[in-house]
C-alpha cells in the first residue's frame, strides 16, 4: 500500500516519539511504503528550532530522531509529478488548504492514499468525493490487521 505522509503526520511522530504515528512510522509492515513530497525535508528545516522547543531534546538527539523518521519516507520531486494532477489537486483543495496540494498530487500521481491527521483536510475531500484519504486510528487498524 502506497502511503503518502503530509507534514503533520511528521511533526507528530517527533513530538511524541512513543505516539501510534511513531510506531506505525518506524515498524510498519512491509506492505505499507511512505512516500512524501521532498519539501516536507524544508518544512522540518524551517521549523527546527521550534521543534527542538517543543521537543525539549538535545539537537542531536532531534536530527537522530528526524533521520530514523524520514529513513522509512521515499521522497518524490515536484517536477516528477505532471502539472495536470497539480491543477487538479489545487482545485480539490482550493477551499480546504492549498498548502497540501503537493501531498494530494503526489497520493493521485501514485495512486495511493494520504495520511494525514488534518481532520478539516480528511473531511473536505471525502465531502468533494475523494476517498483515498486515511486517518492514523484507521492506518494503525490496518496495521494490527496486516501483521
Amino acid at each position: 500500500m502506497k502511503i503518502v505522509v503530509d507534514t503533520n503526520i511528521v511533526f507528530s511522530s517527533l513530538l511524541n516519539s512513543n505516539s501510534a504515528i511513531s510506531k506505525i512510522l518506524i515498524t510498519a509492515p512491509q506492505k505499507f511504503r511512505f512516500y512524501s513530497p521532498s519539501f516536507l525535508k524544508v518544512e522540518l528545516f524551517r521549523h527546527h528550532k521550534k521543534l527542538l522547543k517543543l521537543t525539549k531534546l538535545s539537537p542531536k538527539e532531534l536530527s537522530e530522531l528526524e533521520s530514523l523518521i524520514l529513513s522509512k519516507i521515499f521522497f518524490f520531486f515536484f517536477c516528477l509529478i505532471p502539472e495536470s494532477i497539480f491543477t487538479s489537486s489545487e482545485k480539490l483543495l482550493q477551499d480546504i488548504d492549498i498548502w497540501d496540494t503537493p501531498f494530494l498530487a503526489l497520493t493521485i500521481f501514485l495512486e495511493g492514499v494520504l495520511w494525514s491527521g488534518d481532520l478539516k483536510l480528511i473531511e473536505g475531500l471525502k465531502h468533494k468525493g475523494f476517498s483515498d484519504v486515511v486517518t492514523t486510528s484507521e492506518l494503525n487498524e490496518l496495521a494490527q490487521n496486516t501483521k
